[in-house]
């Protein structure tokens, strides 16, 4: 038996837990503003918003609906637009300000556009207008040319900017605001009791294990909607991000969004929200877990790439049968992959969590991710690089011709990882070229040597994102871009500076 709140209605089901929460609001519920657009969660079309309860508090999440599975929804708040919109026939703020900025012309996205704002209006994000934006980079608009829809983001985080400071409490603003009804301040209590009440029945022997649905239900929608599965989004054991022992681990039901916001991956990754941001859309990001990028396999898997280039181990499970308790194993990360699709795990396996040791001083991480659209595409080739470095950042800086610096002391490779996607049948930690940047000096000469070796390493092909010897130079050029980005030179001038012996 599933429960959870579907808008202001306690809802009990014994529907299969693999339909779509899509499938269930249109046709069970004949809640028809959510609308069905392409069933792979790239439109935003069908944007609901999600509530749980975290450590007493009431978090709301955007999420596509059309790859997020009944069971998702046990003992949470869904909320559709027909949850948000007025009883007196009024519009709220957000549809308000579409209306005025003239964001809608066809109408068929706009309920969507319409959810992922209110999700911005009471999640704990900061109300400026980038944020605003950045709340609809998983709604696509084919009328508008999202010039006027921007405006009406930013005409929101504007009027949210100064009110917000003044009331931490998202949902009680949201409330007095009304953005969303008065019922919304209830629903923490509500869930409260319907998280005791809930209850999903064990699959013994799944033939499916299904986290956010983000990758499974483009492939297998039919399959999964009628098969018995075991839904781990929100098992409490797979999930979280802690440090401990000088290791920081991630559950396998972590997010991209739990990494983006934990306190300990942004002290050691200051750039996450711009190398995150090239990964999906916000409400995939809300629902794509780690262990499931993993177990994709996917060659240009993102985070798989990401947590290569940490040289982290991965942590497997498995129920054992002579006793009542979970065996577990782990193995390196790169160990992992054993061909196109082929994975060191038997079908008892699951992944528990994602470890890697904590940095120290003098560590340095960079992702760099190449495709046809910046943003909400598959990479054509993306890589990540991770250094442990020797020097000080205050080291003293030498002009160059071009207007920008370099380091006068050159400081020296102490570790290094490098991981690269879409060069090989597998996601691909680049052993060779790790063991040769180690001790190093970060110059042109160890660019271009270790580039060499990259080439030789890498078999990539020919496909519809692009040529073997397209893929070959973009890597090159990704390549330099990790220590352009890290130590702000440029090593094909560095190159020619050293050349005329500047």
């Amino acid at each position: 038996m599933l429960r959870f709140i579907l808008n202001n209605q306690d809802i009990e089901t014994e529907l299969p837990p693999g339909m779509t929460v899509l499938d269930f609001v249109r046709y069970k519920k004949n809640l028809t503003g959510t609308k069905i657009g392409c069933r792979e969660g790239d439109c935003g079309a069908c944007t609901v918003l999600v509530g749980e309860l975290n450590d007493g508090s009431l978090e709301y999440r955007s999420m596509t609906s059309c790859l997020m599975p009944l069971a998702n929804a046990d003992g949470k708040h869904i909320v559709t637009v027909e949850g948000i919109n007025r009883s007196d026939g009024g519009l709220t703020p957000v549809q308000q300000a579409l209306v005025d900025e003239s964001g809608t012309q066809c109408g068929f996205c706009t309920v969507g556009f319409v959810m992922s704002m209110t999700g911005f209006c009471i999640d704990g994000n900061e109300k400026t207008c980038e944020m605003a934006v950045s709340a609809i980079d998983g709604n696509i608009c084919r009328c508008t040319g999202y010039k006027s829809i921007e405006r009406a983001a930013g005409s929101i985080s504007k009027g949210l900017a100064l009110r917000a400071n003044e009331n931490k409490n998202r949902v009680e603003l949201a409330v007095r605001e009304k953005i969303v009804p008065d019922y919304f301040t209830g629903i923490r209590k509500q869930l409260g009791v319907l998280k005791t009440a809930s209850s999903q029945a064990a699959v013994g022997d799944p033939k499916f294990i299904v986290g956010g649905g983000t990758d499974l239900y483009v492939q297998k929608h039919d399959e999964i909607a009628e098969s018995d599965a075991r839904h781990v989004f929100y098992d409490d054991d797979l999930r979280g991000i802690t440090e401990s022992a000088g290791y920081v681990r991630v559950g396998a039901s972590a997010t991209v969004t739990d990494m983006m916001i934990s306190p300990i991956m942004k002290s050691i990754f200051p750039d996450m929200q711009r190398h995150l941001k090239l990964v999906s859309s916000t409400p995939i990001r809300n629902m794509a877990t780690i262990g499931g990028n993993f177990v994709n396999a996917s060659p240009i898997g993102d985070m798989t790439i990401w947590f290569l280039a940490l040289d982290a181990e991965i942590v497997l499970s498995e129920p054992d049968s002579r006793a009542d308790k979970i065996g577990e194993r782990t193995l390196p990360l790169k160990d992992f992959f054993r061909g196109y699709k082929e994975l060191d795990m038997n079908r008892r396996e699951t992944v528990r969590s994602i470890r890697f040791k904590k940095p120290s001083a003098g560590f340095r991480f960079n992702f760099e991710k190449v495709c046809k659209r910046t943003y909400l595409d598959i990479a054509t080739v993306n890589t990540a690089i991770s250094l442990q470095v020797s020097g000080s950042d205050e080291s003293p800086q030498v002009d160059l011709r071009d207007g920008g610096t370099r380091p006068a002391k050159l400081n020296f490779i102490i570790e290094a990882h490098m991981a690269a996607g879409g060069v090989a049948p597998i996601p691909l930690y680049l052993r060779e070229t790790s063991s040769f940047l180690k001790g190093k000096k970060i110059n042109a000469k160890t660019v271009t040597e270790a580039s060499e070796i990259i080439q030789d390493e890498i078999k990539p092909i020919s496909d519809v994102r692009g040529s073997e010897s397209y893929k070959r130079l973009l890597l090159k050029r990704l390549f330099e871009a990790h220590f352009f980005e890290l130590f702000g030179f440029e090593p094909r001038l560095d190159r020619l500076i050293q050349d005329a012996n500047i």
